[in-house]
């Protein structure tokens, strides 16, 4: 419940004192406590004006909206359901009971003395149980928190609950109480179905766990993952010449440029480019002048390079041209070779096609000759730049020349990497069977190949190597790459090629069979393989490419199997590590104990395999209470005890982030610190600066501002408003989401929910609101600073609002009126009587009368006034748009809209703006009071009690000292009681 408004508080009050007068003492002359004085003027007063005005409707007999009153009959009982009694309150407030039609009413004074009482009871209640942090059950994980867990726990966003039912908020509004977050057995299924499907996307690595984005249970779904980690990094490292040139331009005139004294690892690293190679490029370009050759002719364009003074680009063309002569002289340099063939045996056996790509590797920093032969032609020379490359006649000249080139080769490959080849056997390849990212370029056969040798020696540092060999490790341990290459050889060697089809000393060995790759069958292959290959004739080439084949195979077969033998108790010590950041707190060693004991079970007892017992220990973790649930345990002692640290990590990073904490707040709760209130204020700060803080803005503002499910909404007829399609919903949906991130990680005041000037656009919002596409980030939006030049500006006039509260074919002023004093202004409004008409369905079939009009008879009905007048005028301001948030100045019926609007409280004004000046100068404090009732609430995690308007009053008084900042609200949350205590109910034991 909202509290009253200052002025009509003091009113209230004041009405109060004149009806009941001023208990002072008990007769005896001595004073009377509040309670007492309540409990007199319950007696005398309230319990006779229930008689009067109430029990007829609200009594033991079929009591009207099942509020009965007549079991109220001392302040003890009142004080125990304070909630409905509020109610009650604004009821009286309203006018709205007793109901327009009764005769018999009370008199506004009497009913304004009621008001009074209650007020007063909720304050003697709130002084008496001040700070009482509340009963907080445990609960589950919302369904938000739930998905948001999973992501930071895997680092995957993998959204499990998308098939849970949507969680029922509580009283205050909120999806995040145990009031609401039930579990029953049916859900509980669904937990176990999600933690099964999050099992499937584990990753096991020779070093611990990972998680992939997609399932990983087939092979294609492991040799997708990864060969995309190895794609990654090499679309990571920047391997275009012109970027080199320019860096090395840029340090070659630093002074020029103004910045004398940045290195050469400071240009490479502005530009994302490899420090060794820059070093490289840089140093055989500024090196004494070559005569002849292709690193001459760079040098010559170098020298011809434009000076600094035109900028830090000024070079960029040169550079592109001096890459551009790279590519071409590279591109005729490249060795040929040929495939190796022998008699009897298929040219795409494994142990060819891999000689041809070993041969291929080692030849991408080779000159093998063919400088005399080069096409210049295309290559648009000139000056020295033509004459350095033009090849001599004199024999000695041209020895220099051709050495020249091995330079050059050495210094700029043919490729830095392959990342994907076509069957490599075909002669001049089969350049239309793209797409086979890492392949060995077999036909019909499993098969990978690494290539990447120039990159991993002119490019990469230590790290760098030490990263990339880890990942090619990775890929054999993942995908058992070796193995289901050795046996897809054996399968085409016998259905595709027959070269061991039908004899019986290959027999012994099939691709289906459990020990094919184990070392006896693999080396009696390898024997009576080359005694065939022998036998027909093949050549020593061959025969060496056949024996090396067969032993770099069996050397990784070797490699995998030790690796994950070796791996796997790492894997059992890396489900600890998982279910100590599951469980948001470090283990016990009984909890350590039962992971392993769990896992040994399943092994022994179960008879599963490694990868199967770890996938079933993650399940287990994931559905155990200390993961799917917040239970928050105290320490000390009483029936106030502080919240131990990890638990209040916990309790934090729920209400900043909606997901789990990390790993800096978990090491602040490990050593002690976190329960201190500078300490949890200074985290706060820094966690309102995470992205994370986005969990903030979805789940309360969603919730508090009533859109968190609009993706989902489907009410608008596409067929009228064609313009409304998935992408202006989706639009709609994240800008309050960025205005909410803006006020929070600016700290700018929260009146700018309501005045603010500006707004967030991406090109589809921006053509809805008719404003000029924004220069936007790499994200596609922008911020737009004075919004109100196209009617926009703050919460009030966003799309996703005015969408959300209208129908479909009309505007709603009651929804979008309603939905401003209920959720920003904190006002419980009750439901309309069930008989109530409703208006037209399209606003074009209103007839003559338009919708004011409409309303304006509405609200002649006594029974209705009451409530409608608290809500119509403000939803009337909002005329100016459309069913879809658009502009406009006529309704759909074609009749000229009108945003005057009469204020509740007294005050006009036209439109938005008239609104927001409204609000700003009249409504200013229900509208941070209810914010900060709000969002107590959520952090909390359950509907406000007496106990809690202190810290709201603070929260209040700190707004007004420190400039209404955003952070001022949440830092006297995070430090108040209630926020870092728990209530503990003694049982009888205790």
């Amino acid at each position: 419940m909202r509290r009253t408004p200052p002025l009509a508080m003091l009113v209230g009050l004041m009405l109060g004192v004149v009806a009941f007068g001023m208990v002072a003492d008990d007769g005896r002359g001595v004073a009377t406590s509040p309670s007492e004085q309540a409990e007199v003027q319950f007696r005398e007063t309230i319990r006779p004006f229930l008689a009067d005005y109430c029990l007829k409707c609200h009594g033991q007999e079929k009591p009207k909206g099942d509020l009965d009153l007549s079991g109220f009959t001392t302040l003890e009982s009142v004080a125990k359901d304070l909630p409905r009694w509020e109610l009650v309150a604004e009821q009286l407030q309203a006018g709205t009971m007793p109901p327009a039609r009764e005769t018999h009413r009370p008199t506004s004074e009497s009913s304004a003395a009621v008001v009074a009482w209650i007020g007063s009871v909720r304050k003697i209640e709130a002084d008496r149980n001040a700070g009482d942090p509340g009963r907080v059950p445990p609960r589950r994980l919302s369904n938000a928190e739930y998905d948001n867990t999973i992501r930071d726990l895997t680092g995957v966003d993998l959204r499990p609950t998308r098939e849970f039912p949507v969680d029922p908020a509580n009283a205050a509004g909120f999806d995040n109480s145990a009031e609401s977050l039930a579990m029953s057995p049916a859900l509980v299924r669904k937990y176990l179905e999600a933690a099964r499907r999050i099992a499937d996307h584990l990753v096991l690595k020779p070093d611990g766990l990972a998680f992939a984005p997609h399932p990983m249970l087939a092979d294609t779904d492991r040799d997708k993952y990864s060969v995309k980690q190895i794609i990654d990094f090499y679309q990571r490292q920047q391997t275009d010449y012109a970027a080199y040139f320019l860096a090395a331009w840029r340090f070659h005139h630093r002074s020029a440029l103004g910045k004398p004294d940045r290195t050469l690892d400071d240009f490479a690293a502005d530009a994302g480019l490899s420090r060794k190679y820059l070093a490289t490029i840089s140093s055989l370009l500024d090196e004494p002048d070559e005569e002849v050759g292709p690193i001459a002719a760079l040098q010559a364009m170098w020298r011809e390079l434009p000076d600094a003074a035109q900028g830090p680009d000024a070079a960029k063309p040169g550079c592109e041209r001096m890459r551009d002569l790279v590519v071409g002289l590279r591109r005729q340099l490249v060795p040929e070779v040929k495939n190796l063939t022998a008699r009897g045996i298929n040219e795409g056996t494994q142990p060819f096609v891999l000689w041809k790509n070993r041969r291929l590797a080692a030849n991408r920093m080779r000159y093998a000759g063919g400088a005399t032969k080069i096409e210049t032609e295309g290559l648009h020379l000139e000056g020295a730049t033509a004459r350095a490359l033009a090849a001599p006649v004199d024999p000695q000249e041209l020895t220099r020349y051709e050495a020249t080139f091995e330079r050059f080769c050495r210094t700029f490959p043919d490729a830095f990497f392959v990342s994907e080849r076509a069957r490599i056997y075909m002669n001049g390849q089969d350049k239309g069977n793209t797409g086979r990212l890492l392949s060995a370029g077999f036909h019909s056969m499993t098969g990978y190949f690494r290539d990447d040798g120039p990159l991993y020696e002119l490019m990469l540092d230590a790290a760098g190597r030490e990263q990339l060999d880890r990942l090619w490790r990775e890929f054999d341990f993942i995908t058992a790459a070796p193995i289901r290459q050795y046996l897809s050889y054996l399968w085409y060697e016998r259905a595709e090629t027959g070269f061991m089809r039908g004899e019986p000393a290959f027999d012994f060995v099939r691709a289906e069979d459990k020990d094919a790759a184990s070392p006896p069958k693999l080396g009696r292959l390898a024997e009576v393989y080359l005694a065939k290959a022998r036998r027909v004739g093949a050549g020593d080439e061959a025969i060496r490419a056949i024996e090396d084949q067969f032993r770099i195979i069996a050397e990784a077969v070797r490699r995998v199997d030790q690796d994950r033998l070796e791996a796997e108790p790492r894997h059992v010590e890396a489900l600890q590590a998982l279910a100590e950041k599951a469980y948001r707190r470090p283990l016990s060693m009984k909890e350590r104990r039962g992971v392993a004991d769990f896992y040994r079970t399943l092994r022994a007892e179960d008879c599963l395999n490694h990868e199967d017992a770890v996938r079933d220990v993650l399940v287990s973790i994931l559905m155990s209470p200390h993961f799917c649930y917040r239970v928050d345990l105290p320490g000390g002692e009483g029936d106030v005890r502080p919240l131990s640290d990890h638990d209040l990590a916990s309790r934090l990073s729920y209400f900043l982030w909606a997901s789990m904490p990390d790993q800096e707040l978990l090491s602040c709760a490990s050593a002690g610190e976190l329960h201190h209130p500078e300490v949890l204020a200074a985290q706060a700060r820094r966690m309102l600066q995470d992205d994370r803080v986005r969990g903030l803005a979805t789940e309360f503002g969603g919730n508090w501002l009533d859109f968190r499910r609009f993706e989902e909404h489907n009410s608008v007829d596409r067929g009228r408003f064609p313009a409304f399609d998935d992408e202006l919903r989706r639009s709609m949906f994240e800008e309050p989401i960025r205005f909410f991130l803006d006020v929070v990680r600016n700290d700018a005041p929260v009146a700018q929910f309501v005045d603010g000037k500006h707004t967030f656009v991406n090109p589809a919002l921006a053509r809805h609101y008719g404003m000029p596409a924004p220069a936007a980030g790499p994200d596609g939006w922008a911020r737009v600073d004075d919004a109100t030049r196209y009617g926009r500006g703050g919460l009030l006039a966003m799309s996703v609002f005015l969408t959300k509260n209208s129908p479909g074919l009309r505007t709603s002023p009651v929804k979008r009126g309603y939905w401003v004093v209920r959720r920003l202004l904190g006002e419980n409004i009750p439901a309309p009587p069930a008989n109530v008409p409703d208006l037209p369905d399209d606003e074009a079939k209103l007839g003559d009368q338009t919708l004011r009009e409409a309303l304006a008879r509405h609200r002649a009905d006594k029974a209705c006034a009451g409530c409608h007048e608290r809500f119509d005028a403000i939803g009337l301001a909002f005329e100016g748009y459309g069913p879809v948030g658009e502009a406009r100045t006529l309704d759909l019926g074609g009749r000229p809209v009108d945003t005057h609007a009469a204020f509740p409280g007294g005050g006009e004004g036209l439109g938005v703006e008239g609104l927001r000046d409204y609000l700003e100068t009249r409504r200013s404090d229900e509208f941070v009071e209810n914010l900060g009732r709000k969002l107590l609430a959520y952090a909390l995690g359950r509907s406000l009690i007496p106990s809690d308007d202190a810290t709201v009053e603070t929260m209040r008084k700190a707004l007004d000292a420190q400039g209404g900042r955003f952070s001022v609200l949440i830092e006297t949350i995070v430090q108040s009681p209630q926020f870092r205590n728990k209530r503990i109910e003694i049982g009888p034991s205790e």
